[in-house]
């Protein structure tokens, strides 16, 4: 049968993933997604415990489809201690994860050919997503402020006289960038939302690393800048608990929400995940445990940048203030792509950058994303596991620079 003939075109226009036949290692050093470090995961049996016999009816039930009305209500709360001052429950929608949260976004906007702003590079699980809504990318380049919003600017100008309809969002990470790490400055973030008021353009906000800073000042999410309703914010207790919860959320005006939450098809996100985290959350845990997300994860950035700079001297990188990635930009004629897959074979697990462009003749790259640049995800491993890998990666970086064919680098 000739599948591919069958297919939507939502699934048409995505690519084949074919399970990797390369042999590796049995328990590879995973510098790839970011996963939680094991040591951090909170023991949940006592919430979970009570979630299953006090809260039993209301656990082992459907869900209200908007969310736990507590669950909905600790959310609200907590973004307004972060500076959201109008935040409620009524405009906070639980979802199962964030990219439920974005999937939602999208159906609830997207129309075949529209177009969204991203930033060249992009979180590339995103990318994904929105090409199976069929959109048009237009990307826009970042420095050490975020997204260059006089470049977008200019490219909505460009639009207008040629008769073009503006994108109907823009999505970015504004703290701790996935994947570049770059938090965006204050005075960034108030002008791409002065172009986003000017231009009826609605800006979707993801933060799910927003509370693992390990230093600097915190600036104010676009949420809390924002005055006229234009901002989506996307939220998730996968950062701040653990990421097989699969709990999100997404705040925004009320008449968007409502709209949206006609579009779950789960009948309400899972009651007993909910009833577990509001427990966790009322226990007064949550703050100490924040905390240790930072002290961990802060190590773990220290380690592996002060290895890729031992290891990896010509490479640049800027060092987050949080996060979980770090971003290398290799010498031109390293293609990161090639590291990749010659790290796999050797048992450490990382994403080339090409995956983070959208690749869709954007402005910035012309649809042809650079190949010079690695992601690579200090969360999971080990201390001693980054610096094995970092060191791994540093022989075969230096065996592509020489053009020697390495055997294995195994240990």
């Amino acid at each position: 049968m000739r599948t591919e003939e069958l297919l939507a075109g939502r699934a048409s226009r995505l690519p084949l993933i074919t399970t990797a036949t390369t042999a590796s290692p049995q328990h590879p050093i995973s510098f790839d997604s970011g996963h939680a470090f094991p040591g951090l995961l909170p023991d949940l049996t006592a919430e979970a415990d009570r979630a299953l016999t006090a809260y039993r009816t209301e656990t082992l039930q459907y869900a209200p489809r908007p969310g736990l009305p507590e669950l909905r209500e600790w959310i609200a709360g907590y973004m307004q201690r972060d500076g959201v001052a109008n935040a409620s429950a009524e405009e906070t929608l639980v979802t199962n994860g964030a990219k439920h949260a974005l999937e939602l976004v999208c159906r609830l906007l997207l129309e075949e050919g529209d177009a969204i702003v991203v930033t060249a590079p992009t979180y590339f699980t995103a990318i994904p997503i929105f090409k199976s809504f069929g959109v048009e990318f237009i990307e826009i380049s970042q420095d050490v402020d975020g997204l260059n919003v006089s470049e977008l600017e200019h490219l909505l100008l460009e639009r207008k006289r040629a008769g073009r309809c503006s994108p109907k969002f823009i999505y970015d990470v504004p703290d701790f960038h996935n994947p570049s790490g770059v938090t965006m400055s204050r005075e960034r973030r108030e002008a791409l939302l002065a172009l986003a008021e000017k231009n009826n353009i609605l800006v979707v906000e993801d933060s799910p690393y927003r509370k693992v800073r390990f230093e600097g000042e915190s600036q104010p999410s676009l949420k809390a800048l924002d005055r006229s309703g234009i901002v989506l914010t996307l939220g998730t207790f996968s950062k701040l608990l653990a990421p097989g919860l699969r709990i999100g959320w997404v705040s925004g005006p009320r008449d968007l929400l409502n709209r949206m939450v006609q579009l779950k098809s789960d009948a309400g996100s899972c009651p007993l995940t909910q009833r577990i985290i509001v427990e966790f959350c009322n226990s007064g845990r949550l703050d100490s445990h924040i905390k240790r997300v930072q002290q961990i994860y802060g190590l773990h950035r220290d380690r592996m940048v002060a290895e890729v700079r031992r290891q990896l001297p010509e490479v640049t990188l800027d060092v987050p203030q949080g996060g979980y990635y770090v971003w290398l930009t290799l010498p031109e004629d390293i293609d990161g792509d090639v590291l990749a897959s010659r790290a796999a074979r050797e048992g450490v697990i990382l994403i080339p950058g090409s995956k983070f462009f959208a690749g869709s003749g954007g402005s910035s790259f012309g649809g042809k994303p650079p190949k010079n640049h690695v992601r690579l995800a200090y969360s999971h491993a080990t201390p001693n596991e980054i610096v094995e890998g970092v060191g791994r990666i540093g022989e075969i970086y230096r065996s592509m620079q020489s053009g020697i064919r390495i055997v294995s680098v195994s240990r």
